[in-house]
């Protein structure tokens, strides 16, 4: 088959830097590096130039932007139009919706679901977002030809939810940035753990400090091991309310010394805390994916996580497993992972083979596939 003229929703891949923006981009990159005889063209309402999206800003990308309408509506109703002009033979949303109008285009269309968090914790949403977010996902996995599911996890979810069948569905896992998989140098990491006044040793949590992610529950682990001479914690991501309620608990329950609250931290340190921490643990309830704890295993650093929805995908056997419910499962697994150094190489070990399965040439041979067999 020729090289495929390919859409994709770009919004994100030049708007956010955070996890569907870091799936774009490492996404579209993917197909450009292994199908360079392709055409791709990236429909954006809003361009940000930063070392990030410069990549996409020159051939073989091709922009395409509105002028004529505000960019929210042009995202939503107007891209059809040059969707059709065009005559893509693909069009991608990748990050839970699709154009209306687009099956009266003649382009097949894929779309990429991360998470129905929605509707799995409502309450973490004002009513007026779940009733937007239930009419574009549904409205993409109705009218898309082929939708992508982030995990087996998510696929369930979708299938169970809005009911579609279960062919349609297809599982292709992420990749992280590349940043993640190259040995930080002693002396970065030196550099790094000064700049953010870190201790020697720690335990590192990274993500946003929301509810679903549980990070009262691990704090409530640690107050279990302050008499245990336990590794301090230190904690990469921002919040509001939530953050609040466990800073809070930690100046009451006078563990200032064991949590280190850092945010932000720059993009290019986060590989040194994480090849440097000493174990990474992320005891969220509820994933898509889990993107982070597969930057730790590209780390060589072991892994606690929750035994609950995506995360044990995402983790494999490279990871040792507790209920995020019970802060003495997070305890005595914080305890197991570091005082017993084999048991900790072991998880490397194996989190090291398995996490080779997320590596770009994989998962972009797996999108490739499903744009080709939309079109025999």
């Amino acid at each position: 088959m020729d090289g495929l003229k390919i859409g994709f929703d770009a919004k994100r891949l030049f708007n956010n830097y955070t996890g569907l923006g870091n799936y774009s981009r490492n996404l579209v990159h993917g197909l450009n590096q292994f199908y360079r005889n392709q055409q791709y063209y990236l429909f954006t309402p809003k361009i940000k130039t930063n070392s990030e999206t410069r990549e996409f800003l020159n051939a073989p990308y091709q922009l395409v932007t509105s002028n004529k309408m505000p960019g929210g509506f042009w995202r939503t109703f107007g891209s059809t139009t040059r969707i059709k002009k065009l005559h893509l033979d693909i069009y991608h949303g990748l990050s839970h919706e699709l154009p209306v109008g687009i099956h009266k285009t003649g382009t097949r269309s894929v779309v990429t679901i991360h998470d129905l968090i929605y509707k799995t914790y409502p309450n973490d949403f004002s009513t007026i977002d779940r009733k937007i977010y239930d009419y574009k996902f549904r409205y993409a996995c109705d009218h898309a030809d082929a939708i992508v599911a982030v995990s087996q996890s998510t696929r369930n979810d979708i299938i169970s939810y809005y009911n579609v069948p279960e062919d349609k569905v297809k599982v292709v896992y992420q990749s992280c940035h590349e940043n993640f998989k190259h040995p930080v140098d002693e002396a970065t990491i030196i550099e790094v753990l000064k700049t953010y006044e870190l201790p020697p040793e720690f335990i590192l949590y990274v993500g946003s400090v929301i509810e679903r992610k549980n990070l009262l529950g691990l704090v409530k682990a640690l107050e279990l091991l302050k008499n245990q001479e336990t590794l301090p914690l230190v904690v990469v991501g921002g919040g509001r309310e939530y953050l609040k309620k466990v800073k809070d608990y930690v100046e009451a329950k006078k563990l200032n010394r064991l949590v280190f609250f850092r945010h932000p931290v720059a993009f290019q340190h986060l590989p040194a805390l994480y090849q440097h921490a000493k174990v990474f643990i992320y005891p969220s309830v509820y994933e898509g994916f889990g993107i982070p704890l597969i930057e730790a295993l590209w780390g060589k650093t072991p892994v606690i996580t929750s035994n609950l929805s995506s995360l044990p995908e995402a983790a494999g056997p490279g990871a040792h497993y507790i209920d995020p419910y019970r802060p003495e499962s997070i305890a005595e697994g914080i305890l197991k992972v570091t005082t017993q150094p084999d048991y900790a190489k072991k998880l490397v070990e194996l989190g090291y083979q398995h996490v080779h399965q997320f590596d770009m040439e994989p998962l972009s041979h797996a999108i490739q596939k499903i744009y080709t067999s939309l079109l025999t």
